[in-house]
């Protein structure tokens, strides 16, 4: 077991197509309470203001990020990493590209919903720059019973 650690190779990051569609679609259904079809992503991924980025281990999806650019402006949709890759620093890797790839398109500001619960996210785009601007209440729905609130985060570019 030591020795797939020592000897895994690193994810190699890079932008997603619509051959990625499937493996996008399945991490997504596996990472969030309501996952996005395979029709719904490939949509998005056709999009010409959508980005999307991935990490492939081997031949295995490890995660990906996906925004939509709009004027000077982007909003972070969904990223996701797969929880054998979890830990290991790939969702910083992921949105360090993502967010050197969208200002290199132009775009100045960038915003993110977040759940108020998700700790580790949260920390994540602290550590990345990004502040909170706005809160929206009882915007995720709980298996408890009480909604979670959104968090509004933004971060500039420029």
């Amino acid at each position: 077991m030591i020795w797939r650690t020592l000897f895994a190779r690193e994810p190699v990051l890079s932008a997603a197509s619509l051959h990625d569609t499937a493996p996008i679609a399945a991490l997504h259904a596996m990472s969030f309470r309501r996952g996005w079809s395979e029709d719904e992503v490939e949509r998005l991924i056709g999009e010409r203001n959508v980005v999307t980025h991935r990490a492939m281990q081997g031949s295995a999806l490890a995660g990906f990020i996906m925004s939509r650019l709009a004027a000077d402006e982007a909003e972070i949709l969904t990223v996701a990493v797969a929880r054998a890759a979890q830990g290991r620093g790939l969702a910083r890797r992921l949105l360090d590209l993502h967010l050197r790839q969208l200002a290199g398109l132009g775009c100045r500001a960038v915003f993110l919903d977040v759940d108020e619960n998700n700790r580790p996210a949260i920390g994540l785009y602290r550590r990345a720059g990004f502040r909170e601007v706005a809160r929206r209440a009882d915007y995720y729905p709980a298996s408890s019973g009480q909604a979670a609130a959104a968090l509004v985060l933004r971060r500039d570019l420029s």
